[in-house]
């Protein structure tokens, strides 16, 4: 089903409802758990009924009711689905029989990896926590012939974002080390890692929570979003019904742009008419600020109440665990469309069709839920880890990699570290520094450095998005990357094991190893599965092993 541009609402619906009526061949009609079976043989793997549950709630295959055995699904509809989603040959076609598709990690859910506190805070260019795993836990060798560290090592992470390589390693039993120029990236790993006083950080979530609904409850936001919200359900009910209105755009039966864009216009009069009604302010500023720009007045009023309870809180891990909280909460109220949360373009202030979710969305007007829902969420991963990981040391230092004094710069934070360093070096590097031209990172997070009044070291960013890609970038890419490995290797082991993960599609890598005085040992090329970009094209990375090799060369 096509429709052109003269066909009335009235018209898809009507279609709409005739192809939903159409039924398959009853004798293709499998149960849930039959058709978990199949595709576990299918695919050589095990395949829940919950897996192919999902697959029905996002429009993927089609569900049909049966009088005795529930939910049915087609087997013909089944199989063209697993036919075309099996990545690993797809992956393989297009970037070749060498890839590691062990370290894809297709058998884990989002779940899995993003557990415990690595879904604190969302951060662009993190790798998945089980990639850390399968290179510095020896007890994983079940799944690779060679292990490189121990547990009562010591490893080096000079790139470390939100922490991911660091956390891993304080639950394996490994210290670790940390460095970021980014002081709000600092703060999101000293939060994952810090050791709290739970109950207290609990009440003090609870009285911040009550505090702030206090605050949300004096304004008309909440009788506005409730009569929103009840009207375009049952809009999204009639003309975007789930998951049978996902079904159809995945067989192409209808003209996303055109009955998206239709619908959004037609519900825009009744969303313009209840703005009116509660006299809801719209405005946001033009470039005046990050926070005046992409806030609604409701809300802005809401964020600086929240950073005011917050300055309140006494114990410093506790208030930043609830900066933390707040950022993460305001990154999700940007008024933008959910389709583009990550780059921002224009201020979303109408309802409007999701293209990720596939109905009608509106701007959010109050942030209030979003935190209270962000404090249990962070709380309940807190304790999860707090639970499993060790009392292996970690150290967080702010500043640029390639020319801290690193020795002091951990003496300063952890004497007990420091002194085993100076015994036994640190052994190794796990790491993903950042690509040539990709992202800005201290612009990625600009509400954050906004909302606490953070320095920013924007000029110290390595192969910033600003730079470009050009030859001079690549240049300068290369020195200074090798610059951190070389400042690194003055408090490493002699037989000292550097992973590094990158994306080197210039092939830049072997002349960073050859000027810190390196030698690649081996390369281990895996898929990256599960991006968050529109662009779902196959894609993958590198994960080099370096060790020592020959002069440093600063020609």
């Amino acid at each position: 089903m096509k429709p052109s541009t003269n066909h009335s609402i009235a018209g898809l619906e009507t279609e709409v409802k005739q192809y939903i009526s159409d039924a398959p061949d009853p004798s293709r009609l499998i149960t849930l758990k039959q058709a978990s079976q199949w595709a576990s043989e299918f695919l050589g793997k095990e395949i829940s009924v919950s897996n192919v549950s999902y697959l029905i709630q996002y429009g993927k295959i089609r569900k049909y009711s049966g009088e005795r055995n529930g939910v049915l699904v087609d087997l013909d509809d089944l199989k063209r689905y697993y036919e075309s989603y099996n990545r690993e040959h797809t992956f393989k076609e297009q970037l070749g029989d060498d890839l590691n598709w062990a370290l894809s990690f297709d058998h884990l859910s989002e779940k899995d990896t993003t557990k415990h506190v690595h879904r604190l805070h969302p951060y662009k260019g993190k790798f998945v926590p089980q990639l850390v795993e399968y290179f510095i836990d020896d007890h994983i060798d079940d799944y690779k012939q060679e292990t490189y560290f121990s547990r009562g090592d010591i490893i080096l992470d000079p790139f470390a974002g939100s922490g991911t390589t660091l956390v891993e390693a304080k639950e394996i039993g490994i210290h670790s080390i940390g460095i970021d120029v980014s002081q709000f990236n600092c703060m999101i790993a000293n939060t994952k890692l810090a050791d709290y006083d739970l109950d207290l950080l609990e009440q003090t979530l609870k009285d911040t929570k009550r505090a702030l609904t206090d605050f949300s409850s004096h304004s008309h936001i909440s009788k506005f979003e409730k009569e929103l919200t009840e009207k375009l359900s049952a809009f999204n009910h009639q003309y975007f019904p789930s998951p049978d209105f996902k079904y159809q755009l995945q067989k192409g039966e209808v003209d996303e742009t055109y009955y998206g864009e239709k619908q959004a216009k037609e519900f825009l009069v009744t969303y313009d008419a209840l703005v009116n009604k509660y006299d809801v302010d719209l405005a946001v500023g033009r470039g005046i600020s990050f926070l005046d720009t992409w806030y609604v007045g409701n809300i802005r009023a809401e964020i600086d109440q929240g950073v005011h309870l917050i300055e309140r809180i006494e114990d410093s891990q506790i208030r930043d665990a609830l900066k933390v909280i707040l950022s993460r909460t305001v990154r999700s109220c940007r008024a933008t469309t959910h389709f583009d949360l990550a780059t921002l373009k224009e201020p979303q202030l109408t309802t409007y069709y999701c293209w990720k979710h596939k109905k009608i969305c509106k701007p959010i007007f109050s942030c209030v839920s979003w935190f209270n829902r962000y404090a249990t969420d962070t709380l309940a991963r807190l304790k999860t880890y707090d639970e499993l990981k060790s009392d292996a040391h970690s150290v967080i230092i702010p500043g640029d990699a390639r020319h801290i004094p690193l020795m002091s710069a951990i003496k300063e934070r952890n004497v007990e570290l420091y002194k085993m360093i100076k015994k036994q070096k640190i052994q190794g590097i796990f790491s993903s520094p950042p690509y040539v031209g990709q992202i800005d990172y201290h612009e990625q997070h600009a509400y954050a450095y906004e909302l606490f009044d953070f320095d920013r070291f924007d000029e110290l960013e390595i192969g910033p998005q600003y730079s470009g890609q050009g030859v001079k970038a690549r240049e300068a890419y290369v020195k200074d990357i090798s610059d951190v490995l070389v400042n690194a290797r003055k408090a490493m082991a002699d037989d000292f094991h550097i992973f590094l993960v990158a994306n080197d599609k210039w092939n830049l890598y072997p002349a960073i190893a050859e000027r810190a005085g390196l030698r690649i040992v081996n390369q281990f090329k895996r898929p990256v599965l599960n991006r968050t970009e529109r662009d779902k094209s196959p894609y993958s990375e590198i994960v080099f092993h370096l060790e020592r090799g020959g002069l440093l060369d600063f020609t």
